[in-house]
């Protein structure tokens, strides 16, 4: 009875020095990780056992991050529901339509009086809502609407110009000259609405 135990601390030390983790040795083994920590604390580990668990503690991390990752998009999504469902309950009259609007106008919008309206966003589904909601809210002149593209040198002009063309049923002819940015770093394009 007592040489198994003997044969698993031998089997426990010979993984450990070749570089397996307190964690694969227990689960491996089946033993506490105390003993495991215990039976394991002196064993010298050569270069070859250290790269090892260093890989091991990376993979660690590395799958960590992808659940938090994940977890954080499940968050996101039920904040997006909530927030979908919050706003199917709000009454989508006139006066609100002017409110939601004035909001948007608020967070994203020029504050210089001399620029007219203006609205700067990247995200597509941002933009679309304030130029509905601007639209169902206001006599507008659509033919003064401006679109002003700022993009970098891997973009494609003609392909942006469209996209953002039909998303905002601006014809292209009103688009201004665009913008290229000198930035190294990607970032997405930014529109600027000008009314």
């Amino acid at each position: 009875m007592c040489r198994l135990p003997l044969e698993i601390k031998e089997k426990a030390l010979n993984l450990r020095a070749r570089g397996y983790s307190i964690k694969e040795i227990a689960d491996k083994l089946d033993i506490a990780r105390s003993t495991a920590s215990l039976w394991v604390r002196y064993v010298k580990l050569n270069k070859k056992a250290q790269q090892r668990l260093k890989r091991r503690k990376l993979l660690g991390y590395y799958k960590t991050s992808l659940r938090w990752e994940k977890k954080r998009a499940e968050i996101e999504q039920q904040y997006k529901s909530v927030a979908f469902k919050t706003i199917n309950k709000i009454e989508k009259d006139p006066i609100h339509a002017k409110i939601y609007c004035s909001l948007l106008y608020w967070c994203e919008g020029g504050k210089s009086y001399k620029e007219g309206v203006r609205f700067v966003n990247s995200d597509p589904f941002l933009i679309s809502t304030f130029l509905n909601l601007l639209r169902k809210s206001f006599k507008i002149n659509e033919r003064k609407f401006r679109v002003l593209m700022h993009l970098h040198d891997y973009h494609d002009e003609e392909k942006q110009r469209n996209f953002w063309s039909k998303l905002t049923e601006i014809p292209e002819s009103q688009f201004l000259k665009s913008f290229y940015k000198k930035i190294l770093r990607k970032e997405l394009e930014k529109t600027i609405l000008v009314v």
